[in-house]
């Protein structure tokens, strides 16, 4: 074949953004309880998920959208200081139903198998921030045009009960090649690194801790939970070391005014890419102080896959 090679598509550099304050702990609440809602939103989660899907029975479900629009109706939802909102929906009347409401700042989209679906509701909610849910094999397998399909996607995760019972996998490492596949395609597609799915058992803190460690080593940043004792687990395991924001200080204070690669005293090679990473880990370690210590909850909390 000859003639004109075809140009590759450019890269993304560096790590994607936000470098400000990225969430690292997504709490989830039934859309159908108004008063643990209220709960949540003052548990130190750095966004709630109030779910009008799995966690709503199929006749709670026209009380809970009407809830969850008049709690975003609300303008002090939409105050700077604000915990964010996001609302898992069950489909497009919950959707239409919510838009243009102060509040809302994000839809999370659930069993999306298909770029064409995200067109889709980009369409219909036009500004407002999309996460859709991968919970199939099929979702899977087109997890880089799915991340990569309209400039409203913010994020992508997995759906992990679903996707288990799919694959028919029995072994949490069974997930561990299609949480790696998110990873990659949402580097690939310039959007931050995916949070990790939720971890059902809400007693097993030494679990959850394991899990997230795991998570981590993966390339996942930050989880999602379903009761607020899981949150201040999560806030630990993913805010960086002492040991790495020591060495993250090192390589920004040593390719301060430097233009390319560099060798730090300890014989280790920095590049660009390096320099990016450890700006990423001082932002993460940045963040203002962490979660309180929170009380046991009373009262159901749900949601989450």
């Amino acid at each position: 074949m000859t003639g004109r090679p075809i140009p590759a598509p450019p890269l993304p550099e560096g790590p994607p953004p936000p470098l400000g304050r990225p969430p690292l702990t997504w709490l989830y609440v039934p859309g159908d309880r108004p008063e643990v809602v209220a709960k949540a939103l003052g548990c130190g989660a750095d966004v709630v998920i109030v779910d009008l899907e799995d966690a709503v029975a199929p006749d709670r479900k026209e009380y809970a959208r009407a809830a969850t629009a008049e709690l975003l109706a609300d303008p002090q939802a939409a105050a700077p200081d604000a915990v964010p909102v996001h609302v898992r929906v069950h489909g497009e009347d919950d959707i239409r139903a919510l838009m243009g409401l102060p509040g809302l700042s994000g839809l999370r989209l659930p069993k999306i198998t298909h770029a064409v679906s995200v067109h889709h509701v980009a369409a219909v909610a036009p500004g407002v921030p999309l996460y859709p849910l991968l919970e199939s094999a099929l979702g899977v397998e087109h997890a880089y045009s799915i991340a990569s399909a309209d400039p409203a996607v913010r994020g992508i995760a997995l759906g992990e009960a679903d996707l288990r019972a799919d694959l028919g996998v029995r072994e949490d490492s069974g997930l561990d090649w299609s949480r790696s596949r998110l990873v990659v395609a949402a580097r690939a597609a310039a959007l931050p690194p995916p949070a990790q799915s939720v971890f059902p058992d809400v007693r097993d803190l030494d679990g959850l801790w394991a899990s997230c460690v795991r998570g981590r080593g993966l390339g996942l940043l930050g989880r999602a939970a379903i009761h607020p004792r899981q949150l201040e687990v999560i806030e630990r395991a993913f805010r960086p070391t002492d040991r790495e924001i020591e060495e993250a200080e090192e390589i920004i204070a040593a390719s301060a005014g430097e233009a390319g690669a560099l060798a730090l005293p300890d014989g280790r090679f920095v590049d660009a890419a390096v320099v990016a990473s450890a700006r990423r880990t001082l932002a993460i370690a940045g963040r203002a102080g962490g979660l309180p210590r929170t009380p046991r909850a009373r009262g159901p909390w749900g949601g989450g896959s």
